[in-house]
Order: C-alpha cells, then structure tokens, then sequence
C-alpha cells in the first residue's frame, strides 16, 4: 500500500493513496482531517479487539471504518448503491469507496500521518 502526503492549495494536508485503497486516503481527508483523538479511538479499538473475534465499526459523516483483528474496511457510507436498471456485464466504479487492508498496514499509515503532521505542523 503506497501513499504519500501533501498539502492542497488551502495548506490543508491531504492524504493520497495507491489504487485499491483509495477510500483509506478519503477517510483520512473527510473524517480524520487532523483530529487525533479519532486516530487514538481507532487505536484503542484495534487494541481490544486483538486477540478476539469481535469486530468494530465507527460511522462517520462520508465514511465507515470497520475492523477485526486481521483487517480493516473503509466503506463510503454512499455505497449503497442498487444494480437495477444496469446494463448486464457491467459494474459500479467503487475503488474509491471501498477498501481494505491490513491492521498492521493501516497501523503504519497512521504513524506515517502523525509524523508528517507533526513535522509540517497542523493547520488549525
């Protein structure tokens, strides 16, 4: 999983991700912006569900993480989309509204994040 930060135009941080995890990018720009106390949640819930097969979700205002021990989903809370009236062989374009990855790659992403933020310094 590639990824890479910047800041846009406004000097807000963006974070831009690899094909496949684009959602896990999105995520960070609508729900976590540069609320730490949301990685810090996200933190503690990969904690308590290590070693157990409970699971976890947070439903935020454009995306919903989900999580288990192995894994981590980021779904656009928009997804629900119905396939009547499409033309058969044909599909919704969704790799930006859903991805998945790995705790301990999702994990480095965040410590990633932190870092880039604390160095270039959060616009508040």
């Amino acid at each position: 999983m590639e990824y890479e930060f910047l800041r846009d135009l406004s000097g807000q941080v963006r974070v831009r991700m690899s094909m496949d995890h684009e959602a896990v990018g999105h995520w960070f720009n609508e729900e976590v912006k540069d609320n730490f106390g949301l990685l810090e949640e996200v933190e503690a819930a990969i904690a308590s569900v290590k070693g157990s097969e409970r699971q976890w979700q947070r439903v935020g205002c454009e995306y919903t993480i989900w999580l288990d021990e192995e894994e981590v989903m980021i779904r656009a809370n928009q997804l629900e989309l119905e396939d009547d009236g499409i033309e058969e062989g044909m599909n919704y374009y969704d790799e930006e509204s859903l991805s998945f990855c790995g705790v301990e790659d999702f994990l480095a992403v965040i410590a990633a994040y932190r870092q880039f933020m604390q160095q270039y310094g959060a616009k508040r």
